[in-house]
């Protein structure tokens, strides 16, 4: 592993940045726009487990910031990835696999035990872990869909995809079990919705 010894370098004063092997490409670029919005996502991802710990480690609490720091780890090595051109990549580096997902359809299938079944689109908010997870949800969904324009230009993509997907889909039965796990009901659509009276 790399160390930090100094966070600033003045080499991306002339807006571009450097991926693993010393190429350099734009900082707006699909790749360097993939994996950054890969940190925001992890970023709010690490506000739901701080307002998590907060909770305490009740009712499975404990579990879901396992599984959210689990996914911090595998948004990391889906950015290494990201930062790794095709040609510079070695054996062993961080990757993301099928088996990733896999895992968050069984968290997801844990996690739906404890919840009714929808028969109504919701929208987001609840508690605030909860309102933090759908936003997560949603800039999770952005990521998927600017690694699936990368995956036009730039192959080789398709487990980080199936990753994002499900990683979506998690963040949205989670959202649901921490607000059932709060109490807090969930606030449904009502497409016949009137003002409120003045």
């Amino acid at each position: 592993m790399p160390k930090l010894t100094r966070i600033y370098t003045r080499t991306g004063d002339d807006g571009t940045t450097g991926l693993v092997g010393g190429s350099r490409v734009s900082k707006y670029s699909p790749r360097i726009e993939t994996y950054g919005t890969l940190d925001e996502l992890s970023s709010h991802v690490g506000v739901v487990r701080s307002l998590l710990r907060d909770r305490g480690g009740q009712g499975g609490i404990a579990r879901l910031d396992a599984w959210l720091a689990w996914t911090q780890d595998v948004l990391f090595n889906l950015g290494s990835q990201l930062a790794t051109p095709a040609n510079k990549r070695i054996e062993g580096m961080p990757a993301v696999s099928p088996e990733d997902a896999a895992a968050l359809e069984r968290a997801i299938d844990a996690a739906q035990q404890d919840l009714q079944p929808l028969s109504n689109f919701i929208h987001p908010g609840g508690s605030p872990p909860g309102a933090h997870l759908h936003v997560a949800r949603t800039v999770c969904r952005r990521a998927e869909r600017l690694l699936v324009r990368l995956e036009e230009t730039e192959p080789g993509n398709a487990d980080g995809i199936r990753y994002l997907n499900r990683l979506s889909d998690a963040l949205f039965v989670w959202a649901r079990w921490i607000n059932h796990q709060l109490g807090i009901p969930e606030h449904l659509w009502n497409a016949k919705s009137e003002p409120p009276e003045q």
